[in-house]
């Protein structure tokens, strides 16, 4: 669902934020940021995305996340990755977190990419292993990829886990020797599997910032001491954080379909249709995706007038 509610962030100044603040607010919920495009050029459009931020913050997200997979941050150029981060910036205040996709398929494209996005005033970096030569990298040598990015990063990396994606699996203790790194502040959890969160929450260090990528998850993701997720449901965590676990339980199940049925079902597709329903900017995907029919368009609709959002 969008994010609603009156939760805030508290705005500090940027310039005096310590890493080990940053870790502190690198939680709750960071919202996937979809990307709008033109619908006549196919361009991104950058005043679309401003709008959609602006009233992102307003809503009480507690952080910000581009070019992920919500936000179609593979079809992207760098130059507008670039670009885009500058203009979210300008409109995002200094106290909530800016996080940025910087993968690429090589150590050195994706130390320049993170170095170009910090530049522009990103937090921290979310990156995914390498996916083109994934099955003839073992552990080791992902070992050496987080380790090199994390040397030279002048920003704090995540490491994105999606396995659906990449096609490759970390194993816990890989994920416990690749947090070690001080400059790794944890890991987003996209696989699903419950059980593989609770077995990196064993393998990771107490300061490890631990955040779960699929909504059906949050709420147990939470129980497991998670410290949030990359998830829209800013209600849930907002009603956890009070200590009212019953609420917060039913609203993870009214929203567990929600997300079954529109982001795992139809990815930035489906996320981008919702928004237009609901009077944000969603607009056209970016081939080679395709921008949802009116028979998905409809689909959609019924789910979200079933959750109560129409």
């Amino acid at each position: 669902m969008i994010p609603g509610g009156d939760f805030r962030v508290p705005i500090h100044d940027r310039t005096m934020q310590t890493e080990s603040d940053l870790a502190h607010r690198i939680g709750g919920v960071l919202l996937p940021v979809t990307t709008p495009f033109d619908e006549v050029t196919g361009d991104v459009a950058p005043v679309a995305l401003r709008e959609n931020l602006r009233r992102y913050v307003d809503a009480g997200v507690d952080g910000l996340v581009l070019f992920g997979s919500t936000g179609e941050g593979a079809l992207l150029d760098v130059e507008e990755m670039v670009r885009l981060t500058a203009y979210a910036r300008e409109v995002v205040p200094a106290g909530v977190p800016l996080l940025v996709g910087s993968s690429a398929e090589s150590t050195r494209a994706t130390i320049r990419l993170t170095r170009m996005l910090a530049d522009q005033g990103a937090d921290a970096a979310l990156v995914h292993p390498p996916a083109y030569f994934g099955a003839f990298l073992p552990p080791g040598a992902l070992l050496d990829y987080y380790r090199a990015l994390a040397d030279d990063s002048p920003i704090p990396v995540i490491v994105y886990h999606m396995p659906k994606y990449t096609k490759t699996t970390i194993e816990p203790g890989l994920m416990g020797e690749i947090t070690r790194h001080p400059n790794v502040l944890g890991f987003k959890d996209s696989s699903g599997d419950i059980k593989r969160f609770a077995e990196y929450t064993r393998a990771c260090h107490d300061s490890c910032r631990m955040l779960v990528g699929n909504g059906t998850l949050l709420y147990t993701a939470l129980e497991l001491g998670g410290a949030g997720g990359i998830v829209a449901i800013v209600e849930l965590v907002r009603e956890f954080r009070a200590g009212n676990a019953r609420c917060a339980g039913e609203l993870q199940e009214s929203l567990a379909t929600v997300h079954k049925e529109i982001v795992a079902t139809w990815g930035a597709v489906g996320v981008k249709a919702g928004m237009d329903l609901l009077g944000w900017n969603g607009g056209p995907a970016r081939p080679p995706l395709r921008t949802l029919g009116e028979k998905g368009r409809k689909q959609i609709e019924r789910v979200l007038k079933e959750a109560g959002a129409l």
